[in-house]
């Protein structure tokens, strides 16, 4: 059913992902799919990477992680962005559209009153992209 699942993550939040990590992994398996962990880091130096470069080598070294703890096909594709806050929709819509994902599976939080401000991540892939979007909780 689907060929190309696309997981967005967080390096910094990993424990907070198991839940939709498990479930990309359990629905790559059952249709045999590709899994492409999606990154975005910015130019300059941060926690996860002095450059992008590091910050990439900790993306794939994630990817190989999940393709030993789960048995799947995973690669990566890491996103450079002058502000990857503000630009976290625009690159991830672009990212779905570059890799041809047909599934994104992300997690998301418990919806609260600031949602009805800012949209969130998943929603705004939903309304811009034809790939399906499976939203996580917990």
């Amino acid at each position: 059913m689907f060929k190309t699942i696309m997981v967005p993550v967080d390096l910094r939040h990993v424990a907070k992902l198991d839940k939709a990590l498990t479930i990309a992994a359990d629905m790559a398996k059952k249709d045999e799919a590709d899994v492409i962990y999606v990154g975005i880091t910015g130019p300059e130096p941060g926690a996860l990477g002095h450059t992008p470069k590091e910050y990439g080598d900790k993306l794939d070294a994630f990817a190989a992680s999940q393709t030993k703890a789960h048995g799947i096909k995973a690669t990566t594709h890491m996103i450079v962005a002058n502000d990857p806050s503000i630009d976290i929709d625009k690159k991830l819509l672009e990212a779905a559209k570059e890799i041809s994902a047909d599934l994104v599976v992300m997690a998301t939080h418990v919806p609260n009153f600031s949602d009805a401000i800012w949209p969130s991540h998943g929603g705004h892939l939903a309304s811009h992209t034809d790939a399906s979007i499976f939203l996580v909780r917990g």
